[in-house]
């Protein structure tokens, strides 16, 4: 979580956290708790779902760290505001914010006028006090927060926890944070123990990865300071309907569209009459041009139907005449490709003189010298 938060959690602020129905929050939060507890922190966790009892059989499952925190079962927010000045608590765990309900309002808990009153006041509390606030929110059918859009404005950073619930991977990602980026991301395993942070994500992105299936590339991306290899997979079939589908999971369509016109302009590939189905594995999502070139040899790969050279990376941003354009940080990426096993890696031209000749490394000025490199390899 520091590496998501940028640090940590800064005195004073609120944490807004949204994530699907048992996805694992309440597990999350309750281990912060707990190390905060270990670290010397005053902690609060209140419950407006669950009891004292369903809590502390979590907590004995997840150790001796949060079956020590003090503990509130209540949904009323003036007993919340009295204990924190009572126990003059540094970290307050509200689970959830949709629960919560104040007396001087008539409408029911959850409603956007008790969610929009208490969230105001749970966060003056915080700048008044200094205690860092965690909120838990609830997510629609769509997987946005719940409740009115102002909560998102009320509070400092806005956590997306996501995960599926048959799986044991977890995926906590920002997409607000006053105090630092939004573009790290930080991956969990749940056990029977809780959830435990992955060393090594990048691994576990590409572990299942197939060998001799066509459609298939690797890409390393940036997720705030951390390359991190990820797995892109296209599948092209003709077309049953006068216009083609182009659907994309965790890469955006509309980047996508550009990256097709450009294959089809620029390197005579042909996939204007084809439905284009493309998806980044492991629930990740890029937004980094880096990986316009993987999402290229996915496409080229699927299309012509031959398997990308086992262990390639690629590693540039296209450009709309077809050439590949240097990104940042080549460096860091090529090693933590290295450091995935991969190799070689297919790079942009531009940053020949500053990495110099290397044995797994490729360097190609345009995306048709990269579709060459894929059919003679």
């Amino acid at each position: 979580m520091d590496r998501v938060l940028g640090g940590g959690l800064v005195p004073g602020s609120v944490l807004l956290l949204g994530g699907a129905p048992g996805v694992g929050k309440s597990t999350l939060l309750l281990q912060l708790a707990g190390r905060a507890h270990v670290a010397g922190q005053r902690v609060l966790y209140v419950s407006g779902e669950e009891s004292r009892e369903q809590v502390a059989l979590r907590a004995g499952r997840l150790g001796a760290e949060a079956a020590e925190i003090r503990f509130l079962a209540t949904d009323r927010l003036e007993e919340i505001l009295s204990a924190v000045e009572t126990e003059e608590a540094d970290l307050v765990c509200v689970d959830s914010i949709q629960t919560i309900w104040s007396s001087d309002l008539s409408s029911a808990p959850g409603t956007v006028t008790q969610v929009r009153s208490c969230s105001a006041s749970l966060q003056s509390m915080a700048k008044s006090t200094g205690a860092a606030t965690v909120l838990v929110g609830h997510v629609t059918k769509g997987g946005s927060l719940a409740g009115p859009r102002t909560l998102e404005h009320l509070v400092d950073v806005v956590l997306h926890f996501e995960g599926q619930r048959t799986g044991e991977h977890r995926l906590l990602r920002g997409s607000k944070n006053r105090f630092g980026s939004v573009d790290e991301l930080a991956v969990f395993r749940m056990t029977g123990s809780g959830l435990e942070p992955v060393s090594d994500p990048g691994a576990l992105f590409l572990e299942d990865r197939p060998d001799s299936v066509s459609g298939s590339a690797v890409a390393v991306p940036l997720h705030g300071t951390r390359p991190l290899p990820a797995e892109i997979q296209a599948l092209t079939a003709r077309a049953r309907y006068s216009s083609p589908q182009r659907i994309a999971t965790g890469f955006p369509l509309r980047r996508l569209n550009i990256i097709l016109a450009v294959l089809e302009r620029r390197a005579g590939l042909d996939l204007g009459a084809s439905d284009v189905f493309l998806s980044v594995i492991g629930g990740l999502r890029l937004t980094d041009p880096a990986a316009d070139l993987a999402v290229a040899a996915a496409l080229a790969s699927a299309s012509l139907d031959r398997p990308v050279p086992g262990g390639m990376a690629f590693i540039a941003e296209i450009g709309l005449g077809g050439e590949l354009r240097a990104v940042s940080h080549a460096e860091s990426r090529i090693a933590a490709a290295r450091a995935a096993g991969l190799g070689p890696m297919v790079v942009s031209s531009g940053v020949a003189s500053s990495l110099g000749r290397s044995a797994d490394v490729r360097f190609a000025r345009t995306v048709s010298e990269v579709l060459r490199i894929l059919e003679n390899p």
